[in-house]
């Protein structure tokens, strides 16, 4: 995603700061499908009531490395603010960017802490969990947008103008709900296929359209459907904007890297649904997920840099 070699320090620190996080995402679901969300107890910011376990087991582990990397992701993103503030100049869009990624990795950590709080981990269920989950997807997908704007603002001496033809601004504001929507359906496909596992394909799609089954399991068809609809919609919305652009090369690049994304993803959710979502795959689908969001996201920003939307 970096667009040239001749990065400032600052710019490539931002983009690490991206690249970290999504990383701490990653080990976050490997977390949940390894149903080892309670490796520390309902105990918060200790584990077990203690600042380092002792003697732990390996779920414990697994959920305390979590909140170590967790919390390194905390200092690297105030690293950056602290340098972004030394470096742009007063109402740079680079230091509010920073600044805001800060205030959403905090709140990432309160959510994270109040999923353990309320014992809203491992194979638990209780009726708020869907909107934690949901709640967390959401902040997360804004976290690394922020961060991801950041980064890119930060690799090039680009002006931000927010205007342009209304169309634009409907276009791009359907896409963020579609992905949006179809990103909460899919965590909560995974939070599905982790509190109600199938042993065959063949089960999993019994449980879905029996009308006695969890409402979560009735609901769990809603993402392929919502999935197919976005990837379509996407795919559409890249295509006119690069056609539209005039092929403007920073427009028609994120254009075409949302468009290829976004056919890999169905693929390989495709493959994933039907190998019951084993662990490697749910971190590939998730990964793909999250550049697909990134690269929306500066699809958009190259839009609206320099008013290239008033082409559109």
């Amino acid at each position: 995603m970096i667009e040239n070699n001749k990065l400032t320090a600052f710019a490539k620190y931002a983009w690490f700061a991206l690249a970290y996080n999504l990383v701490v995402i990653l080990w976050g679901v490997f977390l949940r499908a390894s149903y080892s969300g309670d490796g520390c107890g309902q105990h918060w910011i200790t584990c077990h009531g203690e600042a380092i376990p002792s003697a732990p087991e390996l779920k414990t582990l697994i959920e305390f490395s979590h909140r170590v990397t967790s919390m390194l992701a905390g200092l690297v993103v105030i690293g950056l603010v602290i340098w972004a503030f030394r470096k742009f100049e007063k109402r740079h869009l680079v230091r509010r960017l920073a600044l805001l990624s800060l205030v959403f990795i905090l709140i990432e950590g309160a959510i994270g802490g109040g999923l353990v709080l309320t014992g809203n981990t491992a194979a638990n269920w209780t009726p708020s969990r869907p909107y934690w989950t949901a709640g967390h997807l959401i902040n997360t997908f804004v976290l690394i947008g922020l961060l991801g704007l950041t980064a890119w603002f930060a690799s090039g001496d680009r002006r931000f103008v927010l205007r342009g033809p209304a169309k634009v601004w409907i276009l791009l504001a359907l896409g963020i709900a579609a992905i949006f929507v179809t990103g909460i359906s899919g965590s909560m496909a995974a939070l599905t296929n982790m509190l109600f596992p199938s042993e065959t394909l063949a089960e999993g799609i019994a449980k879905d359209f029996d009308p006695n089954s969890h409402i979560l399991l009735r609901l769990r068809i809603l993402h392929p459907i919502f999935s197919i609809f976005t990837a379509v919609f996407l795919i559409f919305l890249s295509d006119m904007i690069r056609k539209a652009a005039n092929k403007d090369a920073l427009v028609s690049k994120w254009a075409n890297v949302v468009s290829i994304l976004v056919i890999v993803q169905i693929i390989f959710g495709g493959a994933t649904l039907l190998l019951l979502a084993p662990i490697v795959m749910q971190l590939g689908h998730l990964l793909l997920a999250d550049l697909i969001w990134i690269s929306f996201v500066l699809m958009g920003a190259s839009v609206f840099t320099a008013g290239r939307a008033d082409q559109l």
